[in-house]
């Protein structure tokens, strides 16, 4: 009989846990709950807020309701209430709300690994796919977690943020000027409270800042919607000249010691 033999040592094997694995460290469901509610519940009495911009800008009660109810992503809403309140094209002021969602595409690239749901759910959780439960489901070390970080946040934000739309529409006339009490500026507040924190890298906050003094400053010279889009045009603008820095030259002085090849 031949002998065998044992394969080569390759060193220590693989870990098997990986983030957001059900092995990795449980996290009390209570504890993911109360942070959900906390987020879903802060934010989503913000939809007052939209409401009366909306109605402010014209729309009326069931417009104002059908855009919470389908379109659900309250920084795309604002931006298209807002242009329309400036007098801006309609066609413009929705192109400027379309590319602000765009990045919730990215999001359900990410979430769609983690949540792992079954076909027949994924069309009805990715409505719920926006910048509060990614950031509360990224939160979590295991898929169980996850689902219950999303799907708390989810449902409270949705049913919160809808009710207060509602309201916020029904209340517009009573409430008198909106410019007056600054309604208009709690969700775009509550959007960057949530995305200062997400700036970790240098080359994010130069991308921001750029966007917004491209925005600010053609504010003035453009239509309503025009400098959101002008904006975006930030990142690749940012991305380019880092790349153009990144050269072969300035790779070598990082890595002095590297073999020239």
């Amino acid at each position: 009989m031949a002998e065998t033999t044992a394969p080569p040592d390759s060193g220590p094997p693989e870990p098997t846990t990986r983030p957001h694995d059900t092995e990795a460290p449980a996290k009390p469901d209570s504890a993911v709950v109360r942070d959900a509610l906390g987020v879903g519940v802060a934010v989503g009495l913000s939809g007052f807020a939209f409401g009366v911009t909306a109605a402010g800008s014209g729309l009326t009660v069931l417009q104002t309701c059908a855009l919470s109810l389908l379109v659900f992503t309250g920084a795309s809403q604002f931006a298209l209430v807002g242009a329309l309140a400036a007098g801006g094209n309609p066609f413009t002021a929705a192109a400027g709300a379309f590319f602000l969602g765009v990045r919730n595409a990215f999001y359900g690239l990410r979430l769609s690994q983690l949540l792992a749901l079954p076909r027949a759910v994924r069309p009805f959780a990715a409505h719920w796919v926006i910048d509060e439960t990614t950031a509360v489901a990224l939160a979590q070390p295991t898929r169980r977690a996850v689902r219950l970080g999303f799907t708390v946040t989810g449902l409270t934000l949705y049913v919160l943020w809808n009710v207060t739309t509602l309201l916020g529409a029904l209340g517009a006339e009573a409430i008198g000027d909106t410019d007056a009490w600054g309604l208009d500026a709690a969700g775009p507040a509550v959007f960057l409270a949530l995305l200062a924190p997400m700036l970790r890298t240098s080359t994010e906050r130069v991308v921001a800042g750029l966007a917004v003094l491209l925005m600010l400053g053609l504010l003035p010279v453009l239509p309503a919607g025009v400098p959101v889009l002008v904006a975006a045009l930030a990142a690749p603008a940012v991305l380019w000249f880092k790349g153009r820095g990144g050269g072969p030259a300035e790779q070598a002085q990082q890595d002095p010691e590297g073999d020239a090849r």
